[in-house]
């Protein structure tokens, strides 16, 4: 092998962008597989609607988790290694959770599962950094993250198709299956590392690094609106399935997956608002995304099927627009340790998923879908308010 970082023109430039995109796909499908299948929970187990929901958010607490401390481990022990792990542990539970006979049984291996994601997430930018050429990492990082859109969209279909036809059991054994394949692919085709430097900063020391940047007030509110975007995009999304379920649609749950195709224009949104935002500028842009986030949540009221369905494409147009320039604000604003600060953004993203998922719950039990519709669309404008309102006093 070469002795400088690979390029497009590099076979193995290919191998790592194919593994890491391979890998990406399967770690969101794993992720989000069960948001669609919350009312089979329900009916299956006994459990509440927000007692289903913590299928999706305790896998998302595991993934936090995960990503502080494998993060940790992966500066210190190398990438390809949690990489690989990540995979492995993500695979097993799903051979294991339809032999569940109980809810908390299934919500434990769902807390393993998110602990092992993080493997991927933790330590695969930072393997694409050390190993391709700069010139030639934003490729690799487009298609890495392409796939975590692709991976999160397939994931919800695959389940509530597979459940629609035969149960939900069947759906999470040929997760297992495509994923031991995927495991196998990874295996085979992902490179050592050729470049990676072990870290001699001690755990303290990058616990400091976090904690300084909570010091920051710009990267508060960064922080903060990343919470705000999943929180309501997260809430609308897990709902969903409840609401169409019912009178005046009551579709079947294979047609309810079918709602998450909606996700593909996150593979469009993301790389057209860097785009536009070389142009007219990020908060421009960002500000944008938020108010067609808004709208396209507001537009689920309607009781017309297809007027539903256009609001669920918008939304997730102005949620990947949003959340892409939201993430790419947190390297602007710190000179060092850009890694715990991105990290510590990731944090928060999945912190929104977890509250959105479960917390929004009362919201569903109160007022119903139009209660819940209200909140998800209103909070991320006030928080942007909020946020204008404050920076107005602070240059005063």
């Amino acid at each position: 092998m070469q002795n400088r970082s690979y390029t497009m023109h590099d076979l193995y430039f290919w191998r790592i962008t194919l593994s890491l995109a391979l890998a990406s796909f399967f770690v969101f499908a794993s992720m989000y597989a069960v948001q669609p299948l919350l009312p089979v929970f329900v009916k299956e187990f006994g459990v509440t609607v927000s007692g289903s929901s913590l299928a999706l958010s305790l896998t998302i607490i595991g993934l936090i988790i995960g990503l502080i401390v494998l993060g940790f481990l992966s500066d210190r022990n190398g990438r390809t290694m949690f990489i690989k792990l990540s995979l492995v542990g993500s695979v097993i539970p799903f051979f294991l959770i339809p032999l569940s006979d109980t809810f908390f049984l299934l919500l434990v291996l769902r807390f393993v599962q998110g602990f092992a994601l993080a493997g991927l997430p933790a330590a695969s930018l930072a393997y694409l950094s050390e190993e391709i050429d700069r010139r030639s990492v934003q490729v690799a990082t487009a298609l890495y993250i392409s796939s975590n859109a692709l991976g999160g969209m397939a994931g919800r279909v695959l389940t509530g198709y597979l459940t629609d036809h035969y149960s939900w059991e069947m759906s999470f054994y040929v997760l297992a299956v495509m994923g031991a394949v995927i495991l196998a692919a990874v295996l085979f085709m992902l490179p050592r590392s050729r470049f990676f430097e072990p870290s001699e900063l001690t755990f303290s020391n990058d616990i400091k690094a976090f904690l300084f940047h909570l010091k920051n007030p710009v990267l508060l509110l960064i922080f903060g609106l990343g919470v705000i975007l999943q929180f309501s995009f997260t809430g609308m999304w897990t709902y969903l399935p409840f609401y169409l379920e019912g009178p005046p649609f009551s579709l079947s749950l294979k047609t309810i997956s079918y709602m998450f195709f909606a996700y593909g224009l996150g593979v469009i949104g993301s790389p057209a608002a860097g785009w536009l935002a070389s142009r007219i500028g990020l908060r421009k842009v960002r500000l944008a995304g938020i108010i067609v986030l808004s709208c396209g949540i507001l537009m689920t009221l309607s009781g017309v099927l297809w007027l539903l369905i256009t609001g669920l494409c918008v939304a997730c147009l102005g949620f990947f627009t949003a959340h892409s320039l939201t993430a790419a604000s947190v390297s602007d604003q710190v000179s060092h340790h850009k890694g715990s600060a991105s990290s510590l953004y990731l944090v928060s993203y999945y912190v929104g998923v977890s509250l959105g998922s479960t917390a929004m719950g009362p919201a569903w039990s109160l007022f119903g879908w139009t209660g819940l519709v209200l909140l998800a669309a209103i909070l991320p404008v006030i928080f942007i308010i909020l946020v204008q309102k404050q920076r107005k006093v602070s240059n005063s």
